[in-house]
């Protein structure tokens, strides 16, 4: 993402994950650690997507240390595709490793990313789960999204043809979970992704 990303593999449930660690300005102290799930392997997602690295800004903008990593199989990650289960799995050893006693946690995810942060959120024992989640197009319509807790962030473009947003307030409306949708906006927020980060930032305080 700029020229002090560290990259790191560690080790996950099939060999290695390879991690992307950015640090916040150095002058702001040092909020939590955010993990950020990256879109469908299978359809060219990695943790250098645009809305991925923008969510990382975002949480970099908070005071954030920001965790980026590539699902089995993808870029130095170990592992082939495993159709969400281990890629559920790989999130974990991610947040296990990179997880900072006495520091908030915050998961986030877009697309396939938002499905496991949900999933990965729902599999922590209670007293080891983020402070709180934010998705992005969360896959509603492709995978079987967990509930989330109801301070839960979701932005979702009006016009996603990827994800419908109908799929995503149908998964929201039982929870009585509010959806941020922007509007004229697609699934990869082409044109907006200045905006995506201020709805984050904004969302978030």
């Amino acid at each position: 993402m700029n020229s002090q990303t560290e990259k790191r593999l560690i080790e996950g449930p099939v060999g290695a994950i390879e991690c992307a660690i950015d640090q916040p300005a150095a002058e702001r102290a040092l909020r939590g650690v955010a993990v950020i799930c990256h879109p469908n392997p299978t359809q060219g997602g990695t943790m250098d997507n645009k809305v991925v690295q923008t969510l990382a800004r975002a949480f970099l903008q908070l005071g954030y240390r920001t965790v980026r990593f590539n699902f089995r199989g993808i870029g130095r990650s170990q592992g082939g595709w495993d159709e969400g289960r281990g890629e559920v799995d790989d999130a974990l050893a991610v947040i296990a490793a990179h997880r900072e006693a006495g520091l908030p946690l915050a998961l986030a995810g877009f697309s396939f990313g938002g499905y496991v942060a949900s999933r990965a959120h729902q599999a922590l024992p209670e007293d080891q789960r983020p402070e709180r989640l934010a998705l992005v197009g969360p896959a509603a319509s492709r995978f079987d999204m967990a509930p989330v807790p109801a301070d839960t962030l979701v932005v979702h473009g009006e016009v996603d043809d990827v994800v419908p947003l109908a799929a995503v307030l149908d998964w929201a409306r039982p929870q009585a979970l509010p959806v941020t949708v922007v509007p004229d906006v697609g699934h990869f927020f082409h044109g907006q992704l200045p905006l995506l980060r201020d709805i984050v930032v904004r969302g978030w305080h």
